[in-house]
């Protein structure tokens, strides 16, 4: 499952740009396996943040209403990717890479959900979650505190 396509790669940075970056060997058109690398490397970026919290690929038929906040994120290291070969990297760009790591690192860590209408499916790596059963504790900090 992707998030996005090399032609929404394309679409973000306009052909000539697209080409600019992707064309090594001078023929005028992108090497489709460049920016499916940049591709590939944005998705998985995505994905290694996502697992922490969520069964990854995200499935956006599933989760449609994450398909364009999932997609913006991939495209913008995607992006970020393609201009890292031909530097210097313009600052706008590196700024979008920035904030799309700095947003996947709080999904991992849970300071932000997944916005979606339906519940993400949790990542089973994590194991079995403890769940308490039985009378509520009887000695706490609060009726030590005055002892």
């Amino acid at each position: 499952m992707s998030y996005i396509t090399n032609n929404d790669i394309e679409t973000r940075l306009g052909t000539a740009v697209y080409v600019q970056l992707a064309d090594d060997t001078g023929s005028g058109s992108a090497d489709a396996n460049i920016v499916d690398e940049a591709r590939l490397n944005g998705e998985g970026v995505v994905n290694s943040y996502l697992a922490r919290r969520y069964a990854v690929p995200v499935d956006l038929s599933a989760h449609a209403d994450l398909d364009e906040l999932l997609s913006g994120i991939a495209l913008d290291l995607a992006v970020y990717r393609l201009h890292a070969r031909r530097p210097p990297i313009p600052a706008d760009v590196i700024r979008q890479r920035d904030a799309a790591l700095a947003w996947l690192g709080r999904v991992a860590v849970g300071a932000l959900v997944l916005p979606a209408a339906v519940e993400v499916a949790g990542n089973s790596a994590d194991g079995p979650v403890a769940d308490n059963t039985g009378e509520a504790r009887v000695i706490t900090r609060d009726t030590l505190a005055g002892l």
